[in-house]
């Protein structure tokens, strides 16, 4: 996997070194096991599609008992997507059949000779390129040249014949076999947003002292690095949406990959402002001077408290985009507990936020070195908060309710409706308005104290407590 590890290892601590070595192979054991399962069924569906297409040639009437032209057009025309595989079986068969019309055009009223098979090849080749049949351009030249060749007009119906059988069996096995790509972009999308909080919590934790200049570079290194994690998950992320594309599961389950594209375009400028918001911080920490707003004790603790609060908040957002498609009924109470976790921890650091701006205040005359950095490491620091807003979630993905006909529909409402009255005029608290407690109206809202909200409140309360 690309990207950096989850701790920075000292060089001079080996034994540290050691344990994220360790840590780092059993990444990659992980990763290669995952791999390895998808290569399994890759081989398999492929397996199975040559042989369907070999049983469905031998039931032409004249097919040749040995003939491996449907197989292998079967194994050319299936694509990782049934969108991809729909589009190659068209150009492929587009392309043998131009092929075969032009050889048997030409060797109608021209004998075979070095020169007019060149003019046939290159004549084929320009029709490819007219047709516009991109990777399959070369199928129309060997085509041409296999029956021209040959000269018989059987050999040119079975070779069109065996390659609209070969195309039918890639498109029942893309309608059957072909894989919904969403799990792998939801993992990069989860991956991305654990780095950026695991990043932000290391910067937080590193505020407790003055920073030296080489640690928060080397923050600043990591922020850039995260341009890379971010190309890889759009790469994800496309192969996703086009994997939905056309796919019947779709029907069924709804679009899973739903959100995601806005929720990385988030997480993308987000990513930017940590950057910048790294850059003023290394800036600050080359200033040595008094002035600087990471010299100060009190400004350092009460940043890594609004950054410990920012890296719950990009976990939590995280969490929200990996979320899985539920039905449109249960959507809002699935995501809520979330949403809470996000809203509270966006809460707390505009909270924290605030006293921060209180403390970076600052007259120019009486600070002149580093009185910029203080109203750039506030922005940014707001800029990031704002990017994390409720009001910039995507919607969540939901699942399509299951198609009833009327009568069922009918018949389960009434039965639903049945079932509440029934329940109602048994519930003593629905004609006793002092039974009403608070959640009567409506579900009650449990309270949320996740770990990360208690991890964020640790990390400033430790460092406020070294610099009492």
């Amino acid at each position: 996997m690309k990207g950096f590890p989850v701790r920075p290892v000292p060089v001079e601590n080996v034994g540290v070194a050691a344990k994220a070595v360790a840590r780092r192979q059993a990444e990659q054991l992980t990763v290669v096991r995952r791999r390895a399962q998808p290569s399994a069924v890759y081989i398999a569906r492929l397996t199975v599609t040559a042989v369907f297409a070999y049983l469905l040639a031998l039931q032409l009437p004249d097919g040749s008992p040995r003939s491996v032209l449907a197989p292998l057009t079967a194994l050319l025309v299936v694509q990782a997507t049934l969108f991809n595989t729909i589009g190659s079986a068209i150009r492929r068969v587009a392309a043998v059949t131009v092929g075969v019309l032009a050889a048997v055009a030409v060797a109608a009223y021209v004998p075979f000779s070095w020169w007019v098979l060149g003019l046939l090849v290159a004549a084929t080749l320009a029709l490819g390129i007219v047709l516009r049949l991109r990777e399959e351009i070369l199928e129309v030249p060997i085509s041409a040249m296999l029956i021209f060749s040959v000269g018989s007009q059987p050999a040119a119906s079975t070779r069109i014949t065996e390659t609209l059988v070969g195309a039918a069996a890639g498109l029942a096995a893309g309608l059957v076999f072909a894989p919904v790509r969403v799990q792998p972009a939801k993992e990069a999308v989860g991956d991305l947003s654990r780095q950026m909080a695991d990043l932000l919590g290391q910067m937080a934790e590193g505020l407790a002292e003055a920073p030296d200049p080489k640690r928060a570079a080397e923050w600043l290194d990591r922020t850039r690095a995260l341009r890379g994690e971010i190309e890889r998950v759009d790469d994800a992320l496309a192969q996703a949406e086009e994997s939905v594309r056309l796919n019947p599961r779709r029907l069924r389950v709804g679009d899973p990959a739903a959100g995601l594209r806005d929720g990385v375009d988030t997480l993308e400028r987000a990513a930017t402002d940590m950057r910048v918001l790294a850059r003023s911080v290394a800036d600050s920490a080359r200033i040595d001077s008094e002035h600087s707003p990471v010299r100060e004790a009190e400004t350092r603790a009460r940043l890594a408290a609004v950054i410990a609060e920012l890296s719950a908040a990009v976990r939590a957002y995280g969490q929200l985009l990996e979320a899985e498609p539920v039905s449109p009924e249960h959507a809002t109470f699935a995501s809520e507990p979330i949403t809470e976790a996000l809203e509270d921890h966006l809460e707390e650091a505009q909270r924290q936020q605030d006293q921060l701006a209180d403390l970076l205040s600052t007259n120019p005359a009486g600070q002149p070195e580093g009185w910029q950095l203080r109203g750039e490491i506030l922005a940014h620091v707001n800029r990031l908060r704002s990017e994390l807003e409720p009001a910039h979630l995507p919607e969540p993905a939901t699942a399509k309710p299951p198609i009833l006909v009327p009568q069922l529909r009918a018949l389960r409402d009434r039965h639903r409706s049945e079932h509440h009255q029934a329940e109602w005029h048994a519930d003593p608290s629905a004609t006793d308005p002092s039974a009403t407690g608070p959640s009567a109206t409506g579900p009650r809202r449990r309270p949320n104290r996740n770990a990360m909200r208690v991890r964020a409140r640790r990390t400033a309360s430790r460092v406020r407590a070294r610099h009492r």
